[in-house]
C-alpha cells in the first residue's frame, strides 16, 4: 500500500513537469525563431563549434568622467588622482580586493618606489600600521593584508566608488571613440559609460577589447615572454635561524645589500638542492615580512600568455604543486627548517608580461641606454632592466638578462600613457607602450603609480573640458599634480 500511495504522487509530477518541459519547448522555439534560427539552435551554414549569442539590452551601471579598469598599483593611483582632481571616477577590479599584484599576487617586495605624490603617502602609511620592513628609500617589504585596508580607506577618502570581482568582457566605440564598457559580474552583464577610459588591467584587456594594437613579448602576439612566478606567505619557526637565506635581510646603512641577496639566493638553493629538488627560478628567494612570516619566491613558469586562460590555469595549478613540494622538503630537512608551512598562496599568479598598448610613442631600448629626456616625462625610472629567462634550459646558465644595455635613468613620456588607435582611451603601468627590453625596466610597481597618477590627472582635465586626452598639455596636468601636493613646486 505504501509504494501504491506514493505512485499517483510520482505520474502528477511528472505529468506537472511534463508541462513546464512542453511549455519550455515553445518558448525556446519561438525565441529561436525570432532570431532566424531553426529548434537546434544552429543557423544555415553556421559553424557548429560557435555559438550565436543573442542580442539584449543591457542596463547602464554609471556614467561617469573617468572609468579605471583595474585596481592594481597603476589603477588605485589613476583613480585616486583623478578623483582628487574633481572627476568622477569609477575604479573595477576582477579580484576581491585592491592592489593587484601588491594584494592578490602577494608580491610583498616593492622596487623602484623613491617617487614623489602617492609613493610616499603610501610609504607614510604603512609606517603608521608598522606594516613595512626596511628603510631603503626605493624598495621595502610589507605586508600585503595591510596594504588591502589601506587602499580601500585612500580610495574611499578620495571619492573613488570602486566595484570589485568585477571583469572588465567588452569595449565599446563611436567612431573612434570608446565610449562605453561592458563588465561581468555576480550582477550579471553590465554596462559603464565615461568620458574617458583608463586600461590598468596589467595584460592590456581594455586596450586590446577596445580594438587597439599591441604585442607581447619580444614582438607581435606571440611568446616568447618572460615567465610567471606565484609567491606563497610561510611561517618559519624561527627567522632568525634562516638568516643567511634570506635576502636583504637587514639593510646596509640605508642601501639595499645586494651583494647579501646574491649569497642568500646561492644558499636557498643550495639548501633545495640538499632537500632532492632542482626549482625552476634558477634564484630561489625569501624575504622576511614580519616575526616569522617569510615570502616564498621558487618558481617560474615559462613563455605563458597572460590573457589565455587555460595556460594560466595550468600554469598556476603546476606552480602551486612545486612550490608545496619544495616547502614540504625544506621541512623534511629538519634544523632551522623544521616547521616551515605555507599559510597562503595568492589568488593570482605573479604576471611579468603581459600585453604592451601601442601609444603616441614607444619607449624603447636605445631610450634606457642614452637615459632619454621628454618635455613630458610623467616619471623617470631608475630600476634596471630585469629580464627573466624565457625557458628552463636557459634559466640554468642565465637566470636574469640585463639587455644587452646599460640602462641610464631615463624619462616616460605622457604619451606612451595615450593610446595610439583608440580615442579617449589612456593606458598606465606594465600595459603602457614600450619594447620588450625597456618594458623589463618600467614594469615594477613605483614607477606604475607614477604612471597612474599622471593618467588620472590628465583624464580628470579632458573629461571634465570635454577634450580627448591627447589634446591636454602634460603642464597643465602637472600643475594640478602640483596643486594637490603630488609633485613638486
Amino acid at each position: 500500500m505504501e509504494t501504491n500511495d506514493k505512485k499517483p504522487e510520482i505520474t502528477g509530477m511528472f505529468n506537472l513537469n511534463r508541462r513546464k518541459f512542453l511549455r519550455s519547448t515553445v518558448v525556446g522555439a519561438t525565441a529561436l525563431s525570432g532570431l532566424g534560427l531553426p529548434e537546434n539552435g544552429l543557423a544555415q551554414n553556421q559553424n557548429p563549434a560557435t555559438f550565436p549569442e543573442p542580442a539584449r539590452n543591457l542596463p547602464i551601471k554609471g556614467e561617469v568622467d573617468v572609468l579605471v579598469c583595474g585596481g592594481g598599483p597603476a589603477g588605485i593611483a589613476a583613480a585616486i588622482s583623478a578623483a582628487r582632481a574633481g572627476a568622477r571616477t569609477q575604479l573595477l577590479e576582477i579580484h576581491g580586493c585592491l592592489g593587484g599584484v601588491w594584494t592578490a599576487g602577494l608580491l610583498t617586495y616593492i622596487f623602484d618606489f623613491n617617487k614623489p605624490g602617492l609613493t610616499k603617502e603610501i610609504i607614510k602609511k604603512l609606517d603608521e600600521r608598522d606594516a613595512r620592513r626596511n628603510k631603503v628609500p626605493d624598495q621595502f617589504v610589507y605586508a600585503p593584508d595591510e596594504m588591502k585596508v589601506l587602499l580601500e580607506e585612500m580610495c574611499t577618502e578620495a571619492g573613488v566608488k570602486f566595484l570589485l570581482h568585477t571583469r572588465v568582457a567588452a569595449a565599446y566605440k563611436d567612431k573612434n571613440q570608446v565610449t562605453t564598457v561592458i563588465t561581468e559580474s555576480k550582477s550579471g552583464r553590465q554596462a559603464w559609460k565615461a568620458k574617458v577610459f583608463i586600461d590598468t588591467t596589467g595584460d592590456g584587456d581594455l586596450g586590446a577589447q577596445a580594438g587597439n594594437s599591441w604585442e607581447i613579448g619580444r614582438g607581435g602576439d606571440t611568446c616568447p615572454c618572460q615567465p610567471l612566478t606565484l609567491n606563497t606567505l610561510a611561517v618559519v619557526k624561527d627567522a632568525a635561524a634562516l638568516k643567511p637565506y634570506i635576502s636583504f635581510y637587514q639593510d646596509d646603512n640605508g642601501k639595499a645589500n645586494m651583494d647579501w641577496h646574491v649569497k642568500a639566493t646561492k644558499a636557498f638553493m643550495s639548501e633545495i638542492n640538499r632537500a632532492g629538488i632542482t626549482p625552476s627560478y634558477g634564484m630561489p628567494t625569501l624575504f622576511l615580512i614580519r616575526d616569522n612570516l617569510v615570502m616564498v619566491m621558487v618558481n617560474h613558469e615559462y613563455n605563458i600568455k597572460a590573457f589565455d586562460a587555460d595556460e594560466i590555469t595550468e600554469a598556476t595549478v603546476r606552480a602551486r604543486a612545486e612550490v608545496y613540494n619544495i616547502v614540504r622538503g625544506l621541512n623534511k630537512l629538519g634544523g632551522p627548517w623544521e616547521g616551515i608551512q605555507i599559510v597562503a598562496t595568492p589568488e593570482q599568479i605573479g604576471i611579468r608580461d603581459g600585453r604592451r598598448i601601442h601609444g603616441r610613442y614607444t619607449v624603447t631600448k636605445d631610450d634606457l641606454a642614452m637615459g632619454a629626456r621628454h618635455e613630458d616625462a610623467v616619471v623617470r625610472p631608475t630600476f634596471g632592466v630585469d629580464i627573466h629567462a624565457s625557458d628552463r634550459k636557459t634559466n640554468e646558465t642565465e637566470t636574469i638578462s640585463r639587455g644587452g644595455i646599460k640602462m641610464k635613468p631615463y624619462d616616460i613620456p605622457l604619451r606612451a600613457l595615450i593610446a595610439k588607435d583608440v580615442d579617449g582611451l589612456m593606458m598606465a603601468g606594465r600595459c603602457i607602450s614600450g619594447d620588450f627590453t625597456a618594458h623589463a625596466s618600467y614594469r615594477v610597481t613605483g614607477n606604475a603609480v607614477a604612471m597612474g597618477e599622471a593618467a588620472g590627472v590628465v583624464a580628470a582635465l579632458a573629461a571634465k573640458s570635454k577634450r580627448l586626452p591627447h589634446e591636454v598639455e602634460w603642464s597643465e596636468a602637472l600643475a594640478v599634480l602640483t596643486k594637490l601636493g603630488m609633485r613638486g613646486s
